[in-house]
């Protein structure tokens, strides 16, 4: 392997290691994360009315995204350790479309010499499977999908919009 991987997270030897981020300059960070869950018509309805059987499932699955962007170095071994500014999750339900969804979109913020990438991604896939364990009594079907970054912001390699 050459001294140059463009994967950052391996030394010259292929080794796996955590990136020296010492030397980079602190920055406003920003990332946006989206994802959905795919369900029965049925199971949006009782997320809508809020009668499922364990409660509030947005508000449950807003908080799972929360505390998992918190945790996401815990989880994802060569993350840093970060302290966030902001976490902000959100749900938008699509009862008309041809498939039944709920979507989520986390914008995480912090101001520090790393990218909130991972801990976009990370609170829009716990916020998506809070949904999915507190729904699958009813729904075994559901469907997690297309979560990506939509855009970042801040530090070296600087913005980032899908297109």
């Amino acid at each position: 392997m050459s001294s140059h991987s463009p994967l950052t997270h391996f030394d010259a030897q292929g080794q796996a290691h955590m990136v020296d981020v010492a030397a980079k300059p602190a920055t406003h960070r920003v990332a946006v994360a989206t994802g959905r869950i795919e369900m029965q018509p049925a199971t949006l309805a009782l997320i809508e009315s809020g009668t499922a059987r364990k409660g509030d499932v947005l508000g449950i699955a807003r908080i799972a995204g929360i505390q998992a962007a918190k945790k996401t170095s815990d989880l994802i071994p060569l993350c840093h350790p970060l302290a966030l500014t902001r976490v902000a999750v959100a749900f938008a339900l699509a009862e008309n479309s041809q498939t039944p969804q709920v979507a989520c979109t986390a914008t995480v913020e912090t101001v520090g010499p790393t990218g909130v990438e991972m801990e976009a991604l990370t609170a829009v896939q716990v916020a998506l499977l809070t949904i999915y364990d507190m729904c699958k009594a009813v729904d075994r079907g559901m469907r997690i999908t297309d979560v990506h970054v939509v855009e970042k912001h801040g530090g070296k390699s600087g913005s980032y919009v899908a297109g």
